[in-house]
């Protein structure tokens, strides 16, 4: 989805569509200065093909420019399709109608802190803090929580969705052009990311669905006190191109530079909860910084609301980055 994100952000498009399996809604919406909302699982079908996408954790949607064009897309696109295993609780009226509404006085937990514990950078703990003030500013509660879960244990069971997933991705791609799996015209990552699904067993496949589907509800407890959490979306300002390298050689030192970049969204792909990227905050050098928010399974309306109302006490449609 970066390249999704670069073209909106360049004003190519007005916006772009965009999967999001642990962030890739999110991130590049967060470094290019755009409005990303990863919906809620099954709001958006995946079909024809698919039943679902990573076992739910990947959600399409898109990257825009504004709240009101995210809503407005995901009216025309969202529901279930013929024959899909499960969809999203039906939304009580248009996503669309939710900009602008009243979002009321809300309970927002905020955590500046990475649940892995990797340093979060004083402008991502910056932006975040400012969202929280604004959002007390227009009437919300604020106070300082997070849900609670074993984020080693999560990166882990990620791990063997996304890599299980994406060996049966690969062979079905090959098999469709009629050629080996032998992973010659796909990045090196990739290709090894695949064969770490390749060795899995049923039982840790099994195993990784139990993990997930216990971290959904307890995050759901969590969100019975609290209507939004929010976060730094990453734990760095935009890197330069080339840091996340896909063509090494070490799967370990990619998962480590990944998860110190972005430590807190693939949970919401885990919990199948919506959360959103909001772009309020710019630092020093000129980049956008983004703030995530996170909302109740199904509840995409409250996060419209709220983004709206940020979005009007602090515009952002305007600004982009510096080409330099």
């Amino acid at each position: 989805s970066g390249g999704a994100a670069a073209a909106v952000s360049a004003r190519i498009l007005p916006m772009a569509h965009a999967p999001d399996g642990g962030g890739s809604i999110r991130t590049p919406a967060a470094k290019c200065g755009l409005f990303g909302l990863k919906p809620t699982r099954a709001r958006n079908p995946t079909g024809p093909d698919l039943g679902e996408g990573w076992s739910g954790f990947s959600c399409g949607h898109a990257v825009t420019r504004s709240v009101r064009d995210s809503a407005a897309l995901l009216d025309a696109t969202a529901g279930p399709a013929p024959g899909d295993p499960y969809w999203a609780p039906a939304p009580e009226g248009r996503f669309l109608d939710a900009v602008g509404a009243d979002p009321g006085r809300l309970r927002i937990a905020l955590s500046t802190a990475a649940p892995n514990g990797v340093p979060v950078h004083a402008d991502c703990v910056r932006a975040a803090e400012q969202a929280a003030a604004l959002c007390e500013d227009l009437g919300h509660v604020v106070e300082d929580a997070a849900p609670a879960f074993d984020m080693e244990l999560a990166i882990a069971t990620m791990r063997v969705i996304w890599s299980s997933n994406l060996w049966v991705g690969l062979n079905l791609r090959y098999q469709a052009l009629g050629r080996e799996t032998d992973g010659s015209d796909v990045e090196r990552i990739t290709w090894l990311l695949a064969q770490e699904g390749r060795a899995k067993s049923a039982t840790d496949y099994a195993r990784a669905l139990q993990i997930i589907h216990k971290t959904g509800r307890d995050f759901a407890a969590f969100f019975e006190t609290y209507d939004v959490a929010l976060t730094p979306t990453m734990a760095q300002p935009p890197w330069p191109f080339g840091i996340i390298d896909m063509m090494g050689d070490d799967l370990e030192a990619y998962f480590d530079t990944l998860f110190s970049h972005m430590p807190a969204t693939a949970q919401y792909n885990m919990t199948g909860q919506p959360a959103a990227s909001v772009p309020l905050y710019w630092n020093d050098a000129g980049l956008p910084i983004g703030v995530q928010f996170a909302g109740r399974f199904g509840d995409e309306a409250t996060l419209f609301k709220l983004s709206a109302q940020l979005e009007q006490a602090r515009p952002w449609a305007e600004r982009k980055p510096a080409l330099d």
